[in-house]
Order: structure tokens, then sequence, then C-alpha cells
């Protein structure tokens, strides 16, 4: 791409011909921002269904669809989502993508390990590029870009508004708020830099509105997305702010967090009520307590809830003395797997096809994204190999 701005056109229609536009305006993607679009659009129809595409110079990506999540307060019967995660590109193929693009889903979740950083090696299926583990500003967005390139993961976001949210690999194995993995290898200013490049590519190259732009080292994730009267998601960032990770000896120390002094307080007084019939936390790690090791020995692991016993137990604690637990359906926790589906309700299954309406020539690898009412859509005009789309509510 050209180290200048460059203009790119999105529309949003009720139909897939694009006979009925709703919506269309003109963001300019950036160098600075590997030429990606955040654009934001407003106006659209609650529990709707809407088509949208982009357009850079002669290029026209192929048209994404999209759900506007239902008014607040609405009452809705039934949803349905799927959530995935540890999504290793060389660890084998997304074919679990390539099902959830032929599911009835109203949205996708996902829980973080979008990419991992980690150098090639020789033994997966597919390869890494680049000659080593992820670490630059450039490195991200390479990483990013090949991941875009698999179609099944590029119909994924092109059928469903997706929900982010990262975990360690986006980064770095295991980190912990300011701490690598292996501080002896990489120095804290040096971690710290590493952090503010794995940020910018990831909020460049996933649908976040622009809110989620990242300040240096920081970046604001956890959210609150509603879904009417039926379902909150309570997005958890659960890397940023947490302590350190410590042996079992030091596993109940009351001092130890996992998601930080501010969020935790927003988490508790979102579960205070009133709530949705359903509450989804959706977050990165094993909940429930698991040791690993029969007998007398312990053997729990040190980047999950077990590591962060006192908050877990005053969590679930907080829970039951709210009447959460008991006012509620269910409080359901999404934790790491390769996908999984949850049927809350259904929707009606796309089948794209393209529509003539633009001039300019059709591009197979355009990228795309976007979200619900008020709906935000992403474009990558620099890889052209990526779609990408999120679900946002009540923010």
């Amino acid at each position: 791409m050209p180290d200048r701005p460059v203009p790119v056109e999105w529309q949003v229609a009720d139909d897939e011909r694009f006979r009925q536009v709703v919506a269309e305006g003109t963001e300019l993607a950036r160098p600075e921002l590997a030429h990606s679009v955040h654009a934001e659009v407003s106006g659209l129809r609650p529990a709707a269904e809407y088509f949208y595409r982009f357009r850079a110079g002669s290029e026209i990506s192929p048209v994404g669809r999209t759900k506007t999540a239902p008014a607040p307060g609405a009452r809705v019967d039934r949803l349905a989502f799927a959530f995935t995660s540890c999504q290793s590109f060389a660890g084998g193929f997304f074919t679990a993508h390539a099902h959830m693009a032929e599911e009835d889903l109203d949205l996708v979740v996902q829980l973080g390990d979008y990419i991992y950083e980690g150098a090639p090696t020789s033994d997966p299926p597919r390869q890494h590029e680049g000659k080593g583990e992820a670490v630059s500003l450039d490195d991200y967005r390479r990483r990013h870009a090949q991941y875009k390139t698999d179609t099944d993961l590029q119909a994924c976001h092109a059928a469903f508004p997706w929900i982010v949210v990262f975990d360690d690999h986006e980064l770095n194995n295991n980190w912990a708020d300011e701490m690598p993995q292996d501080l002896q290898r990489q120095p804290a200013q040096v971690f710290l830099a590493r952090r503010a490049a794995a940020f910018q590519a990831y909020y460049e190259h996933l649908p976040l509105r622009r809110s989620s732009l990242p300040r240096g080292i920081d970046i604001q994730l956890y959210r609150r997305l509603t879904f009417g009267r039926l379902v909150d998601f309570h997005v958890l960032d659960t890397r940023q702010y947490r302590s350190d990770q410590a042996a079992d000896a030091q596993r109940t120390d009351p001092g130890r967090t996992l998601l930080g002094a501010e969020q935790g307080s927003w988490l508790r007084q979102g579960l205070a009520g009133p709530t949705a019939q359903w509450n989804v936390l959706a977050q990165q790690v094993f909940f429930s307590q698991r040791d690993q090791l029969a007998g007398p020995g312990t053997a729990f692991s040190n980047d999950a809830w077990d590591n962060y016993v006192i908050e877990r137990d005053g969590l679930r604690d907080h829970l039951v003395r709210a009447g959460t637990l008991t006012r509620c359906c269910s409080l359901v926790t999404c934790t790491p797997t390769t996908s999984a589906t949850s049927r809350l309700t259904s929707t009606t299954r796309h089948r794209q096809r393209w529509p003539p309406s633009w001039s300019g020539r059709r591009s197979p690898q355009a990228v795309t994204a976007r979200t619900s009412s008020p709906m935000t859509k992403h474009s990558s005009a620099r890889t052209r190999t990526s779609r990408s789309s999120t679900a946002t509510g009540a923010t």
C-alpha cells in the first residue's frame, strides 16, 4: 500500500444485492494504522439483518452479513452463539470455523488466542511465516494478515457479528500485566514496547470500536453487551490487570487479582442486578477448581482462576448474595476450547452472492468487518486478506 491515506467507501443494505442501501460513507485508511478502517454506523433498526461491503479504488470486497442487537429491554425468546479460542494457524486447519459458518447463529464470541506468536517449526501441518517469534509491530501485522488468509476464518467472519477479546498469545505466552513469561530474556522496557506493538496490530486487524484504540501499552477491552432482556455478555480482560502467576502455596493470598480493582468492581456491580435472564462471562481461563495431581500434593494451573482463589471465591459468593444465580436461568462461563455452540436462539442461514450494483473489480481477498446496533465496520485495505466482524450492544 502507498504511504498515504486511502479513501475506503462502505455501504450497508437491507438486501444482499444492495438495491436498498440504508447507510453509506467514506473513511480514510491511514498508513499509521496499517490502512485499516473502523467505521461506526448508527441509525440501524434493532434485531435486523443487514449486508455490507467496502470499495477502495477499483477493488470491491465480498459481501458480509450482520445482525444488529435487540433494543434494550426488548423481549427476546431465543439467541444462539458460538465461541472460539486457541486458533493456531500452525496447529491445524480451521474446519471448526467452516462448520460454524453453516450454523444458525446470531453471533460468534472469540475468547482469545486469535493468533499465536510463536516461531515457525517443522512439525505442524501449516507454517507460520517469518524467521522467529513475533515481537515487532511489523511481525504482529504479518502474523494477523497470515491468519486472515484462511478461507474458513474469512467465511465465519463474513457470516456473523463477532465479539472479540484477547488472551495471552496475541502478545506472549502467559504474560501478566507488565510482566512477560521470561523476564530474564525480555527486560521490562523491551516487553512493554512489544506489548504496545501487539495491541496496535490487534486493534488494526479486528473489529473493535474506536474506544478500544490502544494508548501506548493500554487498550480498553472489558465491556458489557446486552441483548434485550434475554442475555448480558460480560466480556472480561484477564491479562492487563492481573497479578503475576505464583506457586500453589501463594494461590490463597488475598492480595492476588486476576481482574484488577477497577474491572472487578465493574463486574460485581453489573452482576448485582437488575440483570438479563442469562448472564455470560466471556473470559479466557478455567473458572472452576482443577487439581491435576492425585494424592495429597497439588497441581493447579497458575494461569487460571485457580491461582487467584480469594478473588474467584469472592466473585462466586457475590453472585449468591446478589441473587443473580437464582434470579437468572443460569450463569454461563465461557472458557477456552477450540469451538463450541450454545443455543439460546437461531437465525436464518446466509448464502452469499455477488451484488453487481457497485462498479469495480471484485477482490476475492478483500477485508471487511463490523458489529451491531449501532454498527462498527472494520476493513483492512493494507493486507487485502481479511474479513472480520463483531457484535456490540449496550456498552
